[in-house]
């Protein structure tokens, strides 16, 4: 068991039954998705999250209903998380169009978002076929939100550095390869290839592309 659990667990301990309904839920959510880390999505019950979570059967009944609008919010969570972070950094006016591209990127890799434990909760529900469509319906905003800003970036990027021979939405079509690969290693990898290593492998695809823009950021 990890640090971060024990002492997620310990705070759920503490606060399980005498803190508000918000603090519940949450701790609901976070459960959610240790049990799905642990054992899949299939093997997820409400069971196993409630013994994870340290609180009664009846309340995780009474903040979801069922354990497909737990799995749905568990999924929503951290679909939203990464999401708040670059948005709240695009809110910063002296950030330059490269600044809130590489913010983009970097959210997708922060500690809190990108871990072997979360990570195993979206591909769960990619590799389900019956979450499948799940997935889709409750991210496709965000989702399309995020395409749509960072391909106007890369668009911005192209006429301020005269990259003419630049195809934008190509240079975003291999972004979100990179960005499911990565996941993917690690996921998988998660000894051998880090967050960091993510980011600094973008940072070179993205200094290929535009190199005024980001040819300092390659190593």
């Amino acid at each position: 068991m990890s640090k971060e659990t024990r002492g997620r667990r310990s705070r759920q301990k503490s606060t399980g039954r005498t803190a508000p309904p918000e603090v519940r839920r949450a701790q609901l959510i976070e459960a959610t998705i240790d049990s799905i880390a642990k054992y899949g999505l299939s093997g997820t019950t409400m069971s196993t999250v409630t013994q994870i979570a340290g609180l009664s059967q009846g309340i995780a009944n009474f903040h979801f209903r069922s354990k497909k609008n737990m799995l749905c919010e568990a999924l929503r969570f951290l679909a939203e998380e990464p999401h708040g972070m670059w948005k709240s950094q695009l809110a910063n006016s002296g950030l330059t169009s490269a600044g809130k591209l590489l913010a983009i990127v970097d959210a997708h890799f922060h500690p809190k978002v990108c871990n072997p434990r979360k990570l195993a909760v979206w591909y769960g529900f990619f590799g389900e076929p019956v979450h499948r469509e799940t997935y889709r319906e409750l991210v496709r905003d965000i989702d399309s939100e995020r395409w749509q800003v960072s391909l106007d970036l890369c668009r911005t990027i192209c006429d301020e550095g005269g990259y003419g021979s630049v195809d934008p939405e190509s240079v975003m079509r291999n972004l979100e390869a990179l960005y499911d690969g990565f996941f993917l290693n690690i996921l998988i990898y998660p000894d051998m290839f880090s967050p960091e290593e993510a980011k600094q492998l973008i940072r070179n695809f993205l200094a290929r592309a535009f190199p005024g823009h980001f040819g300092q950021s390659a190593s």
